[in-house]
């Protein structure tokens, strides 16, 4: 997605201080084997929410608009993700507004992403027994995210990487799915992906691959739980104690 503070409900309050309702898993699931594993950006390996909040307050800036509240702010990128109008939030100034957004967005990620807990860690575990491979719905170029995950210090763990270019079709479309299944030369019944968003699990039953909710993004675990996932996470992190 373009992610990261769960909620509760469309405009609800935030789910990052319920550190007990996040930590919750699915611990009975049995393991799931995975051969390889794509994995999404915002809101799953990077927080991205102070990206989201200053590209919309920098938009709304340039239409001489008062910007709402943080929590509304981050209703933006779900209602985007889901095509779903922004009207209300943008007082009908839309069509002005999503170009501001989006390139404000592009342009602070570099600076005001940073990876979630544990990422650089898990990702090396993740790799000793998987191919990995990173799919994001960002309308870039491909070398952009990868000089993102270069300056984390991450991009030699993923043996292929998708962006919202290289697909006719965003997630949760399968197109980008299937490109990393043939370029890790795959079954779609090895690969799973991990991922933040309802978009993320779509795709992934769209593909007839595995599914794993994270709750470290923007939608909550009532949300997730709806598209029926093989497993639901509080975070990345977790994922090596349930791959083999």
């Amino acid at each position: 997605m373009i992610g990261n503070i769960p909620f509760q409900g469309s405009l609800g309050e935030p789910l990052r201080n319920q550190t007990a309702l996040n930590k919750e898993t699915t611990m009975h699931h049995s393991r799931l084997k995975a051969k390889g594993i794509f994995l999404d950006l915002d809101g799953t390996i990077v927080d991205s929410t102070g990206a989201y909040i200053e590209a919309a307050q920098i938009a709304f800036r340039n239409l001489k608009i008062q910007p709402p509240e943080d929590p509304v702010l981050l209703e933006i990128p779900r209602r985007m993700e889901q095509h779903l109008t922004l009207d209300d939030i943008t007082k009908g100034y839309t069509k002005e507004f999503l170009p501001l957004y989006l390139n404000a967005f592009r342009s602070i990620t570099e600076s005001k992403t940073q990876l979630l807990p544990n990422v650089s860690t898990t990702l090396a575990a993740l790799s000793q027994r998987a191919k990995l491979a990173l799919i994001t719905m960002r309308h870039v170029p491909n070398q952009v995210v990868q000089k993102e995950l270069d300056y984390f210090g991450i991009l030699p763990y993923f043996s292929h990487v998708v962006t919202g270019l290289d697909t006719a079709k965003p997630k949760p479309s399968p197109e980008a799915l299937i490109k990393c299944r043939e370029a890790l030369n795959l079954d779609m019944c090895d690969c799973l992906i991990a991922g933040d968003s309802v978009s993320d699990m779509r795709a992934g039953k769209a593909a007839g691959a595995k599914t794993v909710a994270l709750l470290s993004g923007l939608y909550n675990r009532e949300e997730l739980e709806r598209e029926h996932p093989d497993l639901v996470l509080s975070d990345v992190s977790l994922l090596p104690l349930h791959v083999e």
